[in-house]
């Protein structure tokens, strides 16, 4: 259960200063309200950069900052994360306490069903007690749910997470993506990224919890620049239209395939895997339309898990497609990814040894370690979008989640995972 706030902090009284005023304003009158509430100084926010390389320390103040970007009356100071204490902190979402002469530097992880949303920097006047350490986790969880309000009215979240410019194709492909890219819940975790290439190339995954199922698509659009994104965008949203009209998982690709077939140009056409969890039976299905089989990390062992090959969507009018079961055991780490994981220029990233050696981390990291490895391999030159989705499946009765302020900080593998599938 939640650590709950301490006496230093009241988080109806900080989520009523924010009510009504500004969307850009949100965060420093949030900042503000905690100065005083927990007697801090020198507070700030810095939200992950979308290359998950960097944080970016956002403000609304007017002095100038060496190096920082300006927009819209707001200021983005980019603070690159390799090898120091923001990234630790990110990765471990544990709060990191630093003693100074006259107090203590305090980071603390915002963080949202495991989505790591960014961080909250202060310092305290004398080295915290435990319960003004929880203070700082608690406030920093509350101000999670201030910035995911107020990033709905603004661009100014948006603008600062980009360190470069998106093109069109990009912007368009942004939209496609869920809100979060990371989600946990008591039966599974799950973290999906995309690496784009220089020329975009139409990837995309979703994903959706309901009450009783868990929904995950993973999709590659032919083509590249707004012809890719405009022909994902048809995908995404038949895909997405046909799951809220409540069409099991063969309806759902039937309709997909069919929005392709009736509204896009001939020749175009869309792979993809869509998967449906049973919550309740722990059993999963799975429609693959012409895309490259998924690898599953059991018991150290990293398998490619062979599936039946049917059409992309979009290839064949009126075609029915055939869920095939998709057989989930406890403890098990799958990792659905596109072929821009699998191009040529990409020869040298063995993903099943990634796979292997990332065994250890958390599903977020996962994937953005992937990401960074295709990276590595093809020189920064991606010929293709690199997209990958890792589900971490504990198993089990339906339950919550064990989350602390916002994350699961103390579940991080498959095999931890495994040690609590009876709970």
């Amino acid at each position: 259960m939640p650590t709950p706030p301490g006496p230093g902090l009241d988080v109806g009284v900080l989520l009523d200063r924010v009510g009504g005023i500004a969307p850009i304003e949100a965060v420093e009158v949030a900042a503000g309200a905690l100065v005083g509430m927990l007697g801090a100084r020198n507070l700030t926010f810095l939200i992950a950069d979308f290359s998950g390389r960097a944080v970016v320390r956002l403000t609304t103040g007017t002095a100038d900052v060496e190096g920082a970007r300006t927009q819209a009356g707001a200021q983005a100071e980019t603070v690159p994360m390799s090898g120091t204490v923001y990234e630790r902190v990110l990765r471990t979402q544990e709060v990191d306490v630093h003693p100074l002469e006259d107090g203590a530097r305090i980071i603390a992880p915002v963080t949202d069903r495991g989505d790591a949303i960014g961080l909250l920097e202060l310092v305290l006047p004398a080295h915290p007690a435990p319960t003004a350490i929880a203070d700082v986790a608690a406030a920093a969880h509350a101000l999670a749910y201030v910035v995911i309000a107020a990033r709905r009215y603004t661009d100014v979240f948006e603008w600062g997470q980009r360190t470069t410019p998106f093109s069109l194709a990009a912007e368009i492909q942004r939209r496609l993506l869920p809100t979060s890219y990371t989600c946990e819940a008591g039966q599974f975790t799950l973290a999906g990224w995309l690496e784009p290439a220089a020329s975009v190339g139409g990837d995309t995954f979703d994903f959706t919890l309901n009450r009783d199922a868990l929904h995950v698509s993973i999709t590659d659009a032919v083509g590249h620049e707004v012809e890719a994104a405009l022909l994902a965008t048809l995908l995404v949203g038949a895909l997405r239209n046909a799951r809220r009209k409540g069409l099991d998982l063969a309806g759902q690709a039937r309709y997909a395939n069919g929005a392709l077939a009736e509204n896009a140009s001939p020749g175009q056409f869309v792979t993809g895997q869509l998967l449906r969890v049973d919550l309740s039976s722990g059993t999963a299905a799975i429609v693959n339309a012409g895309h490259p089989s998924p690898l599953r990390l059991r018991n150290g062992r990293v398998q490619e898990i062979g599936l039946g090959i049917e059409p992309p969507f979009g290839v064949v009018p009126g075609r029915s497609f055939q869920p095939q079961d998709f057989q989930l055991q406890p403890g098990d780490r799958i990792i659905f990814l596109t072929d821009g994981m699998q191009e040529r220029n990409a020869a040298s990233l063995d993903v099943e040894v990634a796979l292997r050696d990332t065994g250890d981390l958390h599903p977020r990291e996962v994937v953005q370690e992937l990401g960074a490895a295709v990276l590595r391999a093809t020189g920064g030159d991606l010929r293709d979008d690199a997209t990958m989705v890792c589900l971490d499946w504990y198993g089990g009765r339906p339950r919550r989640s064990d989350s602390v302020n916002g994350a699961d900080a103390g579940l991080v593998s498959p095999a931890r995972a495994q040690r609590r599938r009876q709970a």
